[in-house]
């Protein structure tokens, strides 16, 4: 189990960096993807409790928002309206469009929990997911980019070793019981120290503090979606989201703890820059 479980870390690690490498179209083809696959495993396991989602609503939209994260740097000039235009559209029928398509569903019990639930796995997905899209997109893009996935990848690291070997203090039985206090410090510990390491290679423009500080905000939401995704499996009464990882399981499995730290770190770096809090 361990085994496969690190060959397919080390490979899905080398098709990420390549891609943190190239950006652009194969950033946002695989990104796309990654929410598609997710999507499906999120409406598989929540149909499984009698749920009925409109699961092709549901990914079509995902896709929509990553994409647009992607041609919103671009001045859309075949439309006669300023590239933000796109994004409040495309929300507005992401609320309206499976809402209509609801009346018309033969089966109409429980029409607004199905409605609910589609846009929950679109917004958990398709949403979060675009956030990594539109950190690469901005200045020094690459190296932010490689920084928050290697910090919340090396976080997981973290926390599945020193737990694995020092846990003895349950962290939140109820939501996740194989989780420990001392694997939870043990992946903030690996999180501050790719911070540092990764901001002096890739020349980000932060203090020492504020590498360590990126580390542990990182690290923190990191292992709090991991939470999140745990309360869900529990809530759904099922285990792993899927089983195309060998090792991790499926896809949901495998970027829970990247989804709550997207908008996290995109709006920090946004802040920083703004306010001067950056050396220059």
């Amino acid at each position: 189990m361990i085994i496969k479980r690190i060959i397919t870390g080390l490979i899905l690690a080398t098709i990420v960096a390549v891609l943190i490498v190239l950006g652009g179209i194969p950033l946002v083809a695989a990104a796309s993807i990654v929410a598609v696959l997710a999507c499906i495993e999120f409406y598989r396991i929540v149909r499984a409790q009698g749920v009925q989602p409109l699961s092709w609503f549901g990914m079509i939209f995902a896709v929509l928002l990553i994409v647009n994260a992607y041609i919103q740097q671009y001045n859309v000039s075949f439309l006669p309206y300023p590239p933000d235009f796109i994004l409040p559209l495309l929300l507005s029928l992401m609320v309206l469009v499976p809402l209509i398509w609801l009346l018309f569903r033969s089966n109409k019990d429980n029409a607004f929990i199905n409605w609910g639930w589609t846009l929950a796995g679109i917004l958990y997905t398709g949403w979060l997911l675009s956030y990594y899209v539109t950190i690469r997109q901005m200045d020094n893009g690459m190296g932010w980019l490689f920084l928050v996935l290697s910090c919340t990848a090396l976080c997981d690291v973290g926390a599945y070793v020193v737990g694995s070997n020092l846990g003895k203090h349950a962290m939140a039985s109820s939501v996740s019981p194989g989780k420990t206090w001392e694997g939870a410090a043990g992946g903030l510990a690996f999180a501050v120290i790719t911070a540092v390491i990764l901001a002096i290679a890739f020349k980000l423009p932060l203090y020492y503090w504020q590498m360590v500080a990126a580390g542990l905000i990182t690290g923190i939401f990191a292992e709090i979606g991991d939470l999140v995704e745990s309360l869900l499996k529990r809530n759904m009464h099922t285990k792993d989201t899927g089983s195309l990882l060998p090792g991790h399981g499926g896809f949901l499995d495998r970027i829970d703890s990247h989804l709550l730290i997207a908008p996290v770190a995109y709006y920090l770096i946004v802040l920083v820059n703004n306010q001067g809090w950056l050396p220059s």
